[in-house]
């Protein structure tokens, strides 16, 4: 089914066999140009509006008519979830370029789950050696992230720096979250961590996984670069050491859409799991799955195919997909 049926498929971006083998080797890739500069123009609006308090920020309070430009910033350097509020964030969350790739790194099936817009502003952002499934678990464990540049992004104002090959490690477990994803007492020797996201590395103890690698690498962007990667991949960013440039991004995170979901971002949910809450962006699921509440077009398979068949090759007609030969 299709969220609008008088829409037509863009032409799929498709992914290079070493674009795949790179990202299964290194736990990550960087889609170049994969938004135009029409789509940055757009999103660097809505930040924008966001920051100002045109448009309402989720959870954060209204900015005062004489808020200097450093209490703006204050206001907040991220911000979640909004996808489920602002038309614009579910159509870039569902932007098919992405889905095109995603499709192809964990699919066929995806499942939208989480919107995040970072600021980054000067002087502010950053944050310490983590792995996102950390916080986001998915059975089986499928979780990725998008992260879409709408700034450069460089060691100056905070990109994004990686531990290539790291995320073949499993999810270290904290004292407060112990079996978030691994079964317990599946591991002899998994150790706990603490202060996982810290900045400061003498306290935040995966660094001392992140020690067992080379040197971790900057991950460079121009805007409308996209990076992939996986959600056990280590990473982190540093604060923006500019005066005067953010570092904003687009950030989402999916999964295969046969995964089951316990989670909601913090928010209740109904039976036993919450892909009831989650968007499905392509191809088709057993379990339950959300709508784009503001109507952008999703390309899904017509049906689910036959248990033990072959994937069936899926054919865009009058923006729906159907069974082709």
């Amino acid at each position: 089914m299709d969220s609008s049926s008088n829409e037509r498929r863009p032409p799929r971006r498709r992914v290079k066999v070493t674009e795949y083998i790179d990202y299964h080797r290194d736990g990550f890739i960087v889609a170049r140009g994969l938004a135009s500069a029409e789509v940055i123009e757009e999103l660097k609006a809505y930040a924008d509006d966001l920051l100002y308090g045109r448009i309402e920020a989720p959870g954060v309070h209204a900015p005062k008519w004489d808020d200097s430009q450093s209490d703006l910033y204050k206001r907040f350097t991220r911000i979640h979830m909004i996808h489920r509020h602002h038309a614009v964030a579910e159509k870039y969350f569902l932007y098919p370029p992405i889905i095109d790739v995603l499709e192809a790194l964990i699919g066929p099936d995806v499942l939208a789950l989480q919107t995040m817009l970072f600021l980054t502003p000067p002087g502010l952002g950053g944050q310490g050696w983590h792995q996102d499934a950390y916080y986001i678990p998915t059975f089986p464990d499928t979780l990725i992230g998008a992260w879409l540049a709408l700034d450069r992004a460089d060691e100056e104002n905070g990109c994004l720096w990686v531990i290539p090959g790291s995320h073949a490690e499993p999810i270290y477990p904290t004292p407060e979250r112990n079996a978030q994803v691994h079964a317990e007492e599946s591991f002899e020797d998994l150790e706990q961590v603490e202060n996982v996201s810290m900045l400061d590395d003498s306290i935040n103890t995966l660094t001392r996984v992140v020690r067992k690698y080379p040197d971790p690498i900057p991950v460079t962007c121009e805007p409308g670069d996209v990076i992939f990667f996986h959600s056990h991949l280590l990473h982190r960013s540093y604060r923006n050491r500019t005066t005067d440039r953010f570092r904003r991004s687009f950030v989402s995170h999916y999964c295969n859409g046969r995964s089951w979901v316990p989670w909601n971002h913090g928010q209740p949910w109904e039976g036993p799991s919450a892909n009831s809450q989650h968007i499905l962006a392509r191809g088709a699921t057993h379990l339950p799955f959300a709508q784009p509440k503001f109507g952008t077009p999703v390309y899904l398979a017509s049906a689910a195919p036959a248990a033990a068949s072959a994937p069936m090759r899926m054919m865009a007609v009058n923006g729906d997909m159907t069974p082709g030969s």
